[in-house]
Order: C-alpha cells, then sequence, then structure tokens
C-alpha cells in the first residue's frame, strides 16, 4: 500500500474557535485526515507577527484552541496536532531560507500590503512581520508536505512556499517537494451583522456556546435590509440568515422558506427561529465534546505534547537533510583528547 501524502496546516493562536473557523477550515481538516497523514499546528509565533506587544494570553488562547480542534472532531490517534514554538527546527529553516529569498518576493506578498494599510493600531513595520511568509514557508517545508488545504485567498502565500524549495533545491540539492493546494470550499456564513464572522467585529457564533445563547444571538442576525415591514416580501438570496437555512436546514425547511419569504408568508422573527432550531443540534455535538475536555485540560496539552514529539522527529529528520545539503554539517570534534585518556583534553578546567 503507498504511503499517504502528507498535509500540513496551522492557525494562530487566537483563542475560541468559532461557526467560520468550523466551515471555514475545521471541517475539512476532519475530513482530510482520513485519507492524508496530517500535520496540524499551533501557530503561536506567526501570533506574535501583529500581537507581538501582549502575548498575555498565549496560553490560554492555545488551550481553547485546541480544545475546540478536538471537539469539531480532529483525532490525535489520525493526526499530529503541535506547537510550532517547541519545534526549534522552524526557526533554524526559517533563518536558512532567509538567507536565500529575495526581499521582491515577500514586498509583493498580496496580505503584507493589504494588512500594513488596514491595520493602523499596530506598528508592522518589522522584520518578522515582512518575513512572516518565509516562516510559513519553513513550516510546510520542514514536514516535506505534500499538499496544504487553503482558500483562494491564500494560494499566494503557497506559491510563495514553491518558490522558496525550488531555490533551495537548485542552489543546494533538491530536498524539498513543491507542495500544491487543496482548494478549501468557502461557504457563505456571514457573521451576525452580515459581514465576515470574525471576533474583530464581534459577530460571530462561537462552537462553545450554548443552545440559549445561540438562539439569542441568531435573533439578532441581520436579514434583507429591504424587507422593513412584515408584509414586504424578501430576497433570500441575499439574506444571510437564508445562507445559514441551506447549511442547516433539511431540504423541505429549505425549500418551504424560500417560497413563504419571497411571498411574505413567514417573517424574519419566525424564521429565524426556525433556523436556530436546526443549527443548535447541529452543533449540540461539538459542545459536548468540548465540555469534556475542559474537564480535563491535562489531556489536551498531554495531546499537544505528544504530537509535538512526533512533529520534532520529522522536522530533524528535515534538518538532517537540509545540513548535509548546505554542507552545514560539520563534524563535532572532541574525539582525540577522548582516545588519549587526557582528561585535560576533554573537558576546560575551571579556575578557583
Amino acid at each position: 500500500m503507498a504511503a499517504k501524502k502528507r498535509v500540513l496546516s496551522g492557525m494562530r493562536a487566537t483563542g475560541r474557535m468559532h461557526l467560520g473557523h468550523l466551515v471555514g477550515a475545521l471541517e475539512n481538516w476532519v475530513k482530510l485526515q482520513d485519507s492524508y497523514q496530517c500535520y496540524f499546528f499551533v501557530a503561536d509565533w506567526h501570533a506574535l507577527t501583529t500581537d507581538y506587544a501582549d502575548t498575555s494570553q498565549l496560553t490560554e488562547n492555545t488551550f481553547q484552541m485546541v480544545t475546540d480542534w478536538l471537539a469539531a472532531g480532529l483525532d490525535p490517534e489520525k493526526s499530529t496536532l503541535f506547537l510550532q514554538s517547541r519545534v526549534l527546527e522552524h526557526a533554524e529553516l526559517h533563518l536558512l531560507f532567509s538567507m536565500i529569498t529575495p526581499l521582491g518576493w515577500l514586498e509583493r506578498v498580496p496580505t503584507y500590503k493589504e494588512q500594513r494599510e488596514q491595520i493602523r493600531d499596530k506598528d508592522l513595520g518589522t522584520y518578522g512581520f515582512l518575513g512572516y511568509p518565509v516562516l510559513q514557508a519553513a513550516d510546510i517545508l520542514i514536514y516535506r508536505a505534500n499538499f496544504v488545504p487553503v482558500g483562494e485567498d491564500q494560494v499566494p502565500h503557497v506559491e510563495l512556499t514553491r518558490e522558496v524549495a525550488r531555490r533551495f533545491n537548485v542552489t543546494y540539492a533538491k530536498v524539498f517537494p513543491e507542495p500544491g493546494v487543496l482548494l478549501t470550499p468557502t461557504p457563505k456564513l456571514p457573521g451576525l451583522d452580515g459581514r465576515k464572522m470574525s471576533k474583530s467585529y464581534n459577530n460571530t457564533i462561537d462552537l462553545g456556546d450554548d443552545p440559549d445563547t445561540i438562539r439569542q444571538k441568531v435573533s439578532t442576525m441581520l436579514t434583507d435590509p429591504q424587507r422593513v415591514r412584515r408584509s414586504d416580501p424578501g430576497r433570500p438570496e441575499i439574506c444571510p440568515v437564508f445562507g445559514y437555512h441551506r447549511r442547516y436546514s433539511p431540504p423541505d425547511v429549505i425549500a418551504r422558506v424560500d417560497a413563504e419569504c419571497r411571498t411574505a408568508q413567514i417573517g424574519c422573527v419566525d424564521c429565524k427561529a426556525l433556523m436556530a432550531s436546526h443549527l443548535v443540534p447541529a452543533l449540540e455535538p461539538i459542545r459536548q465534546r468540548r465540555r469534556r475536555y475542559e474537564a480535563e485540560p491535562g489531556l489536551v496539552w498531554d495531546i499537544l505534547a505528544e504530537g509535538t514529539r512526533r512533529a520534532q522527529r520529522a522536522a530533524r529528520a528535515t534538518m538532517r537533510r537540509v545540513r548535509q545539503a548546505m554542507h552545514l554539517n560539520h563534524p563535532e570534534g572532541g574525539k582525540r583528547g577522548r582516545r588519549t585518556g587526557n582528561p585535560s583534553k576533554t573537558s576546560p578546567v575551571t579556575p578557583s
């Protein structure tokens, strides 16, 4: 049987996950772990590229995020879950890649200019922020990953990783495969206010929310802005709530809501309550699994520790090949003194 191809992905340590994370990444990760050899990591170093000024919540954010990963269905028996900062080879490979990566490659990454323009309350004029795509390339290539699951907006980052791998292979020796992308379907599941679901917008439905909280949040959701009165016909195709119906309600309910909204037979209040009645049970298994892990936090850290050990073994094997290709595997020395048995040649003398 052929060995499974390897997949690598990670998330910045930002704390609790919400519905956007579930449909945008986690559900796909859960599927991938049955067909691929999966490595999923907590990108705590990447969190520092924009949030270096306050690191006080990194540990708590890591715990909450990984708890949600496990609650969503990631299985540590099938996938390697680990901490980026505990695998120091990421930093070593990042350093070596930084020696061969042209500045122009980094400056043309689309998100670099976008975030510099959008994030005004933080000083992003740092080497770490400019060079984070190089660290990202090291994250991927240290495990010699075959694929990276991403949305279309992240494809340029994987392409830069391919360019770094290509440049290394041509300059030194062929060590790295050029990873491909596994495009993640991006379902339209907006936040409560119709914008992208994001903690910064305070418009999320969190995976750990209890049923009453979910119903309360759904009751505040934005609907068709042109449907001012109960008697006004609606347009389901532009209504955020109907997008949730498409994903969580059964086909007969979807068809009924579509028809009744257009003819004003159902109001927005009833439509949202109906949607919540299907969303709540869909999320209940995740919430129950989360409660079990919350009750035993040591288990979460044990899972991360074991996954980190596996990741370290894989990363060290890659770095042996890298050092050999770059002629950095220098002799360790110190053997002459041990052969002669002369203690003065094996250890320094500490002055009294």
